[in-house]
């Protein structure tokens, strides 16, 4: 199985030179770490942030540079800094190329629910909702199961819903899968994780890609 560090590592091979891409909470902030040799990416946060790098090292921490998720995070050269305004401009007029975010459940026709479970204390929505309805090109980052060893890719999500029919690409800790044609498509398997054992914790309805293969890591 993955870690969340090689969900990251994967979802990193799908960055393309020049691309515009907005980290969600949690494992998706990992992958500003893993961006591959020779290209040029520039990760965007809702807070207000344009040019993030990887993660500080404890002596490069500065405590008034953050990003979505109150993490300390690094800026590379020519980085830019606005306000709320001007940073929602961007995602709601489509100018992120690449949008990755984490989730509670996915749902077989692209649902997400990512931002509330009912009865639970939440801050707010965020910028879920707005990424979710604005980009063309999302990828969720996310374990399979729950703690309760339950399936989060479903036929329907039970939680509220953040976006309907919107994600196309999913990585977790088994391997990863696209949404097509109402079902969860494997294309990848983790390393040394087999095809019957993600069939039988995925709730929803699961076909193998004839071209499914393990994943390089």
């Amino acid at each position: 199985m993955l870690t969340k560090e090689q969900i990251a590592q994967r979802i990193s091979r799908e960055l393309q030179d020049g691309f515009y891409v907005n980290l969600g909470i949690g494992i998706p902030t990992l992958v500003a770490n893993y961006v591959p040799n020779g290209i040029n990416v520039e990760f965007q946060s809702e807070n207000g942030v344009l040019g993030m790098g990887p993660f500080p090292t404890k002596e490069a921490v500065d405590a008034d540079l953050i990003n979505a998720g109150k993490q300390t995070i690094t800026t590379l050269p020519g980085a830019s800094f606005f306000d709320s305004e001007l940073s929602f401009g961007m995602i709601r007029g489509q100018h992120i190329d690449l949008t990755v975010l984490g989730a509670m459940e996915v749902s077989q026709n692209g649902d997400i629910a990512n931002w509330k479970i009912p009865g639970k204390m939440v801050k707010g929505m965020g910028g879920a909702m707005d990424l979710v309805a604005s980009a063309e090109n999302i990828i969720v980052a996310m374990m399979h199961t729950n703690r309760a060893g339950q399936s989060k890719l479903l036929k329907q999500c039970s939680l509220p819903l953040t976006g309907i029919n919107c994600v196309k690409t999913i990585v977790t800790n088994l391997g990863l899968l696209t949404v097509e044609n109402g079902k969860f498509l494997l294309k990848e398997t983790a390393p040394e994780v087999g095809i019957e054992y993600i069939k039988s914790v995925t709730e929803g309805d699961l076909a193998v890609s004839p071209d499914c293969k393990t994943m390089l890591i």
